[in-house]
């Protein structure tokens, strides 16, 4: 079992930054893939990155892809998102998520354990 927190979220201005993490607890983080999904009211939580166990693959929503980088320092059971250009479209509540082995995929019924969540909002 492994449990998640996340950190990092806040107020940014429309093409500045933010950096989320999350911090795991256990072991056997290695063992997990890694997923940051995000969810604004009134619509289905929806994936964002992933990355394998060993960081060696990552995996990207289209909307993202060249503006967030997702990684890992399995020595600080810690992944990352660092999302650059951000857009008022990127305001929602981010969460990690966490499955066992497996490839880092963008269903959310295939994760098993989820954090609290944090909120970013970008302002226009």
């Amino acid at each position: 079992q492994v449990q998640l927190v996340e950190s990092g979220g806040g107020l940014v201005q429309t093409g500045g930054s933010l950096r989320l993490s999350c911090a795991a607890s256990g072991r056997t983080f290695s063992t997990y893939t890694i997923g940051w999904f995000r969810q604004t009211p009134g619509k289905e939580r929806e994936f964002v990155a992933a990355v394998n166990c060993s960081g060696g693959a990552t995996y990207y929503a289209d909307s993202v892809k060249g503006r967030f980088t997702i990684s890992r320092d399995n020595a600080k059971n810690t992944v990352y998102l660092q999302m650059n250009s951000l857009k008022p479209e990127d305001t929602a509540v981010y969460y990690c998520a966490a499955r066992k082995w497996g490839s880092g995929s963008a269903n959310k019924d295939q994760y098993d354990y989820w954090g609290q969540g944090t909120q970013v909002t970008v302002s226009s």
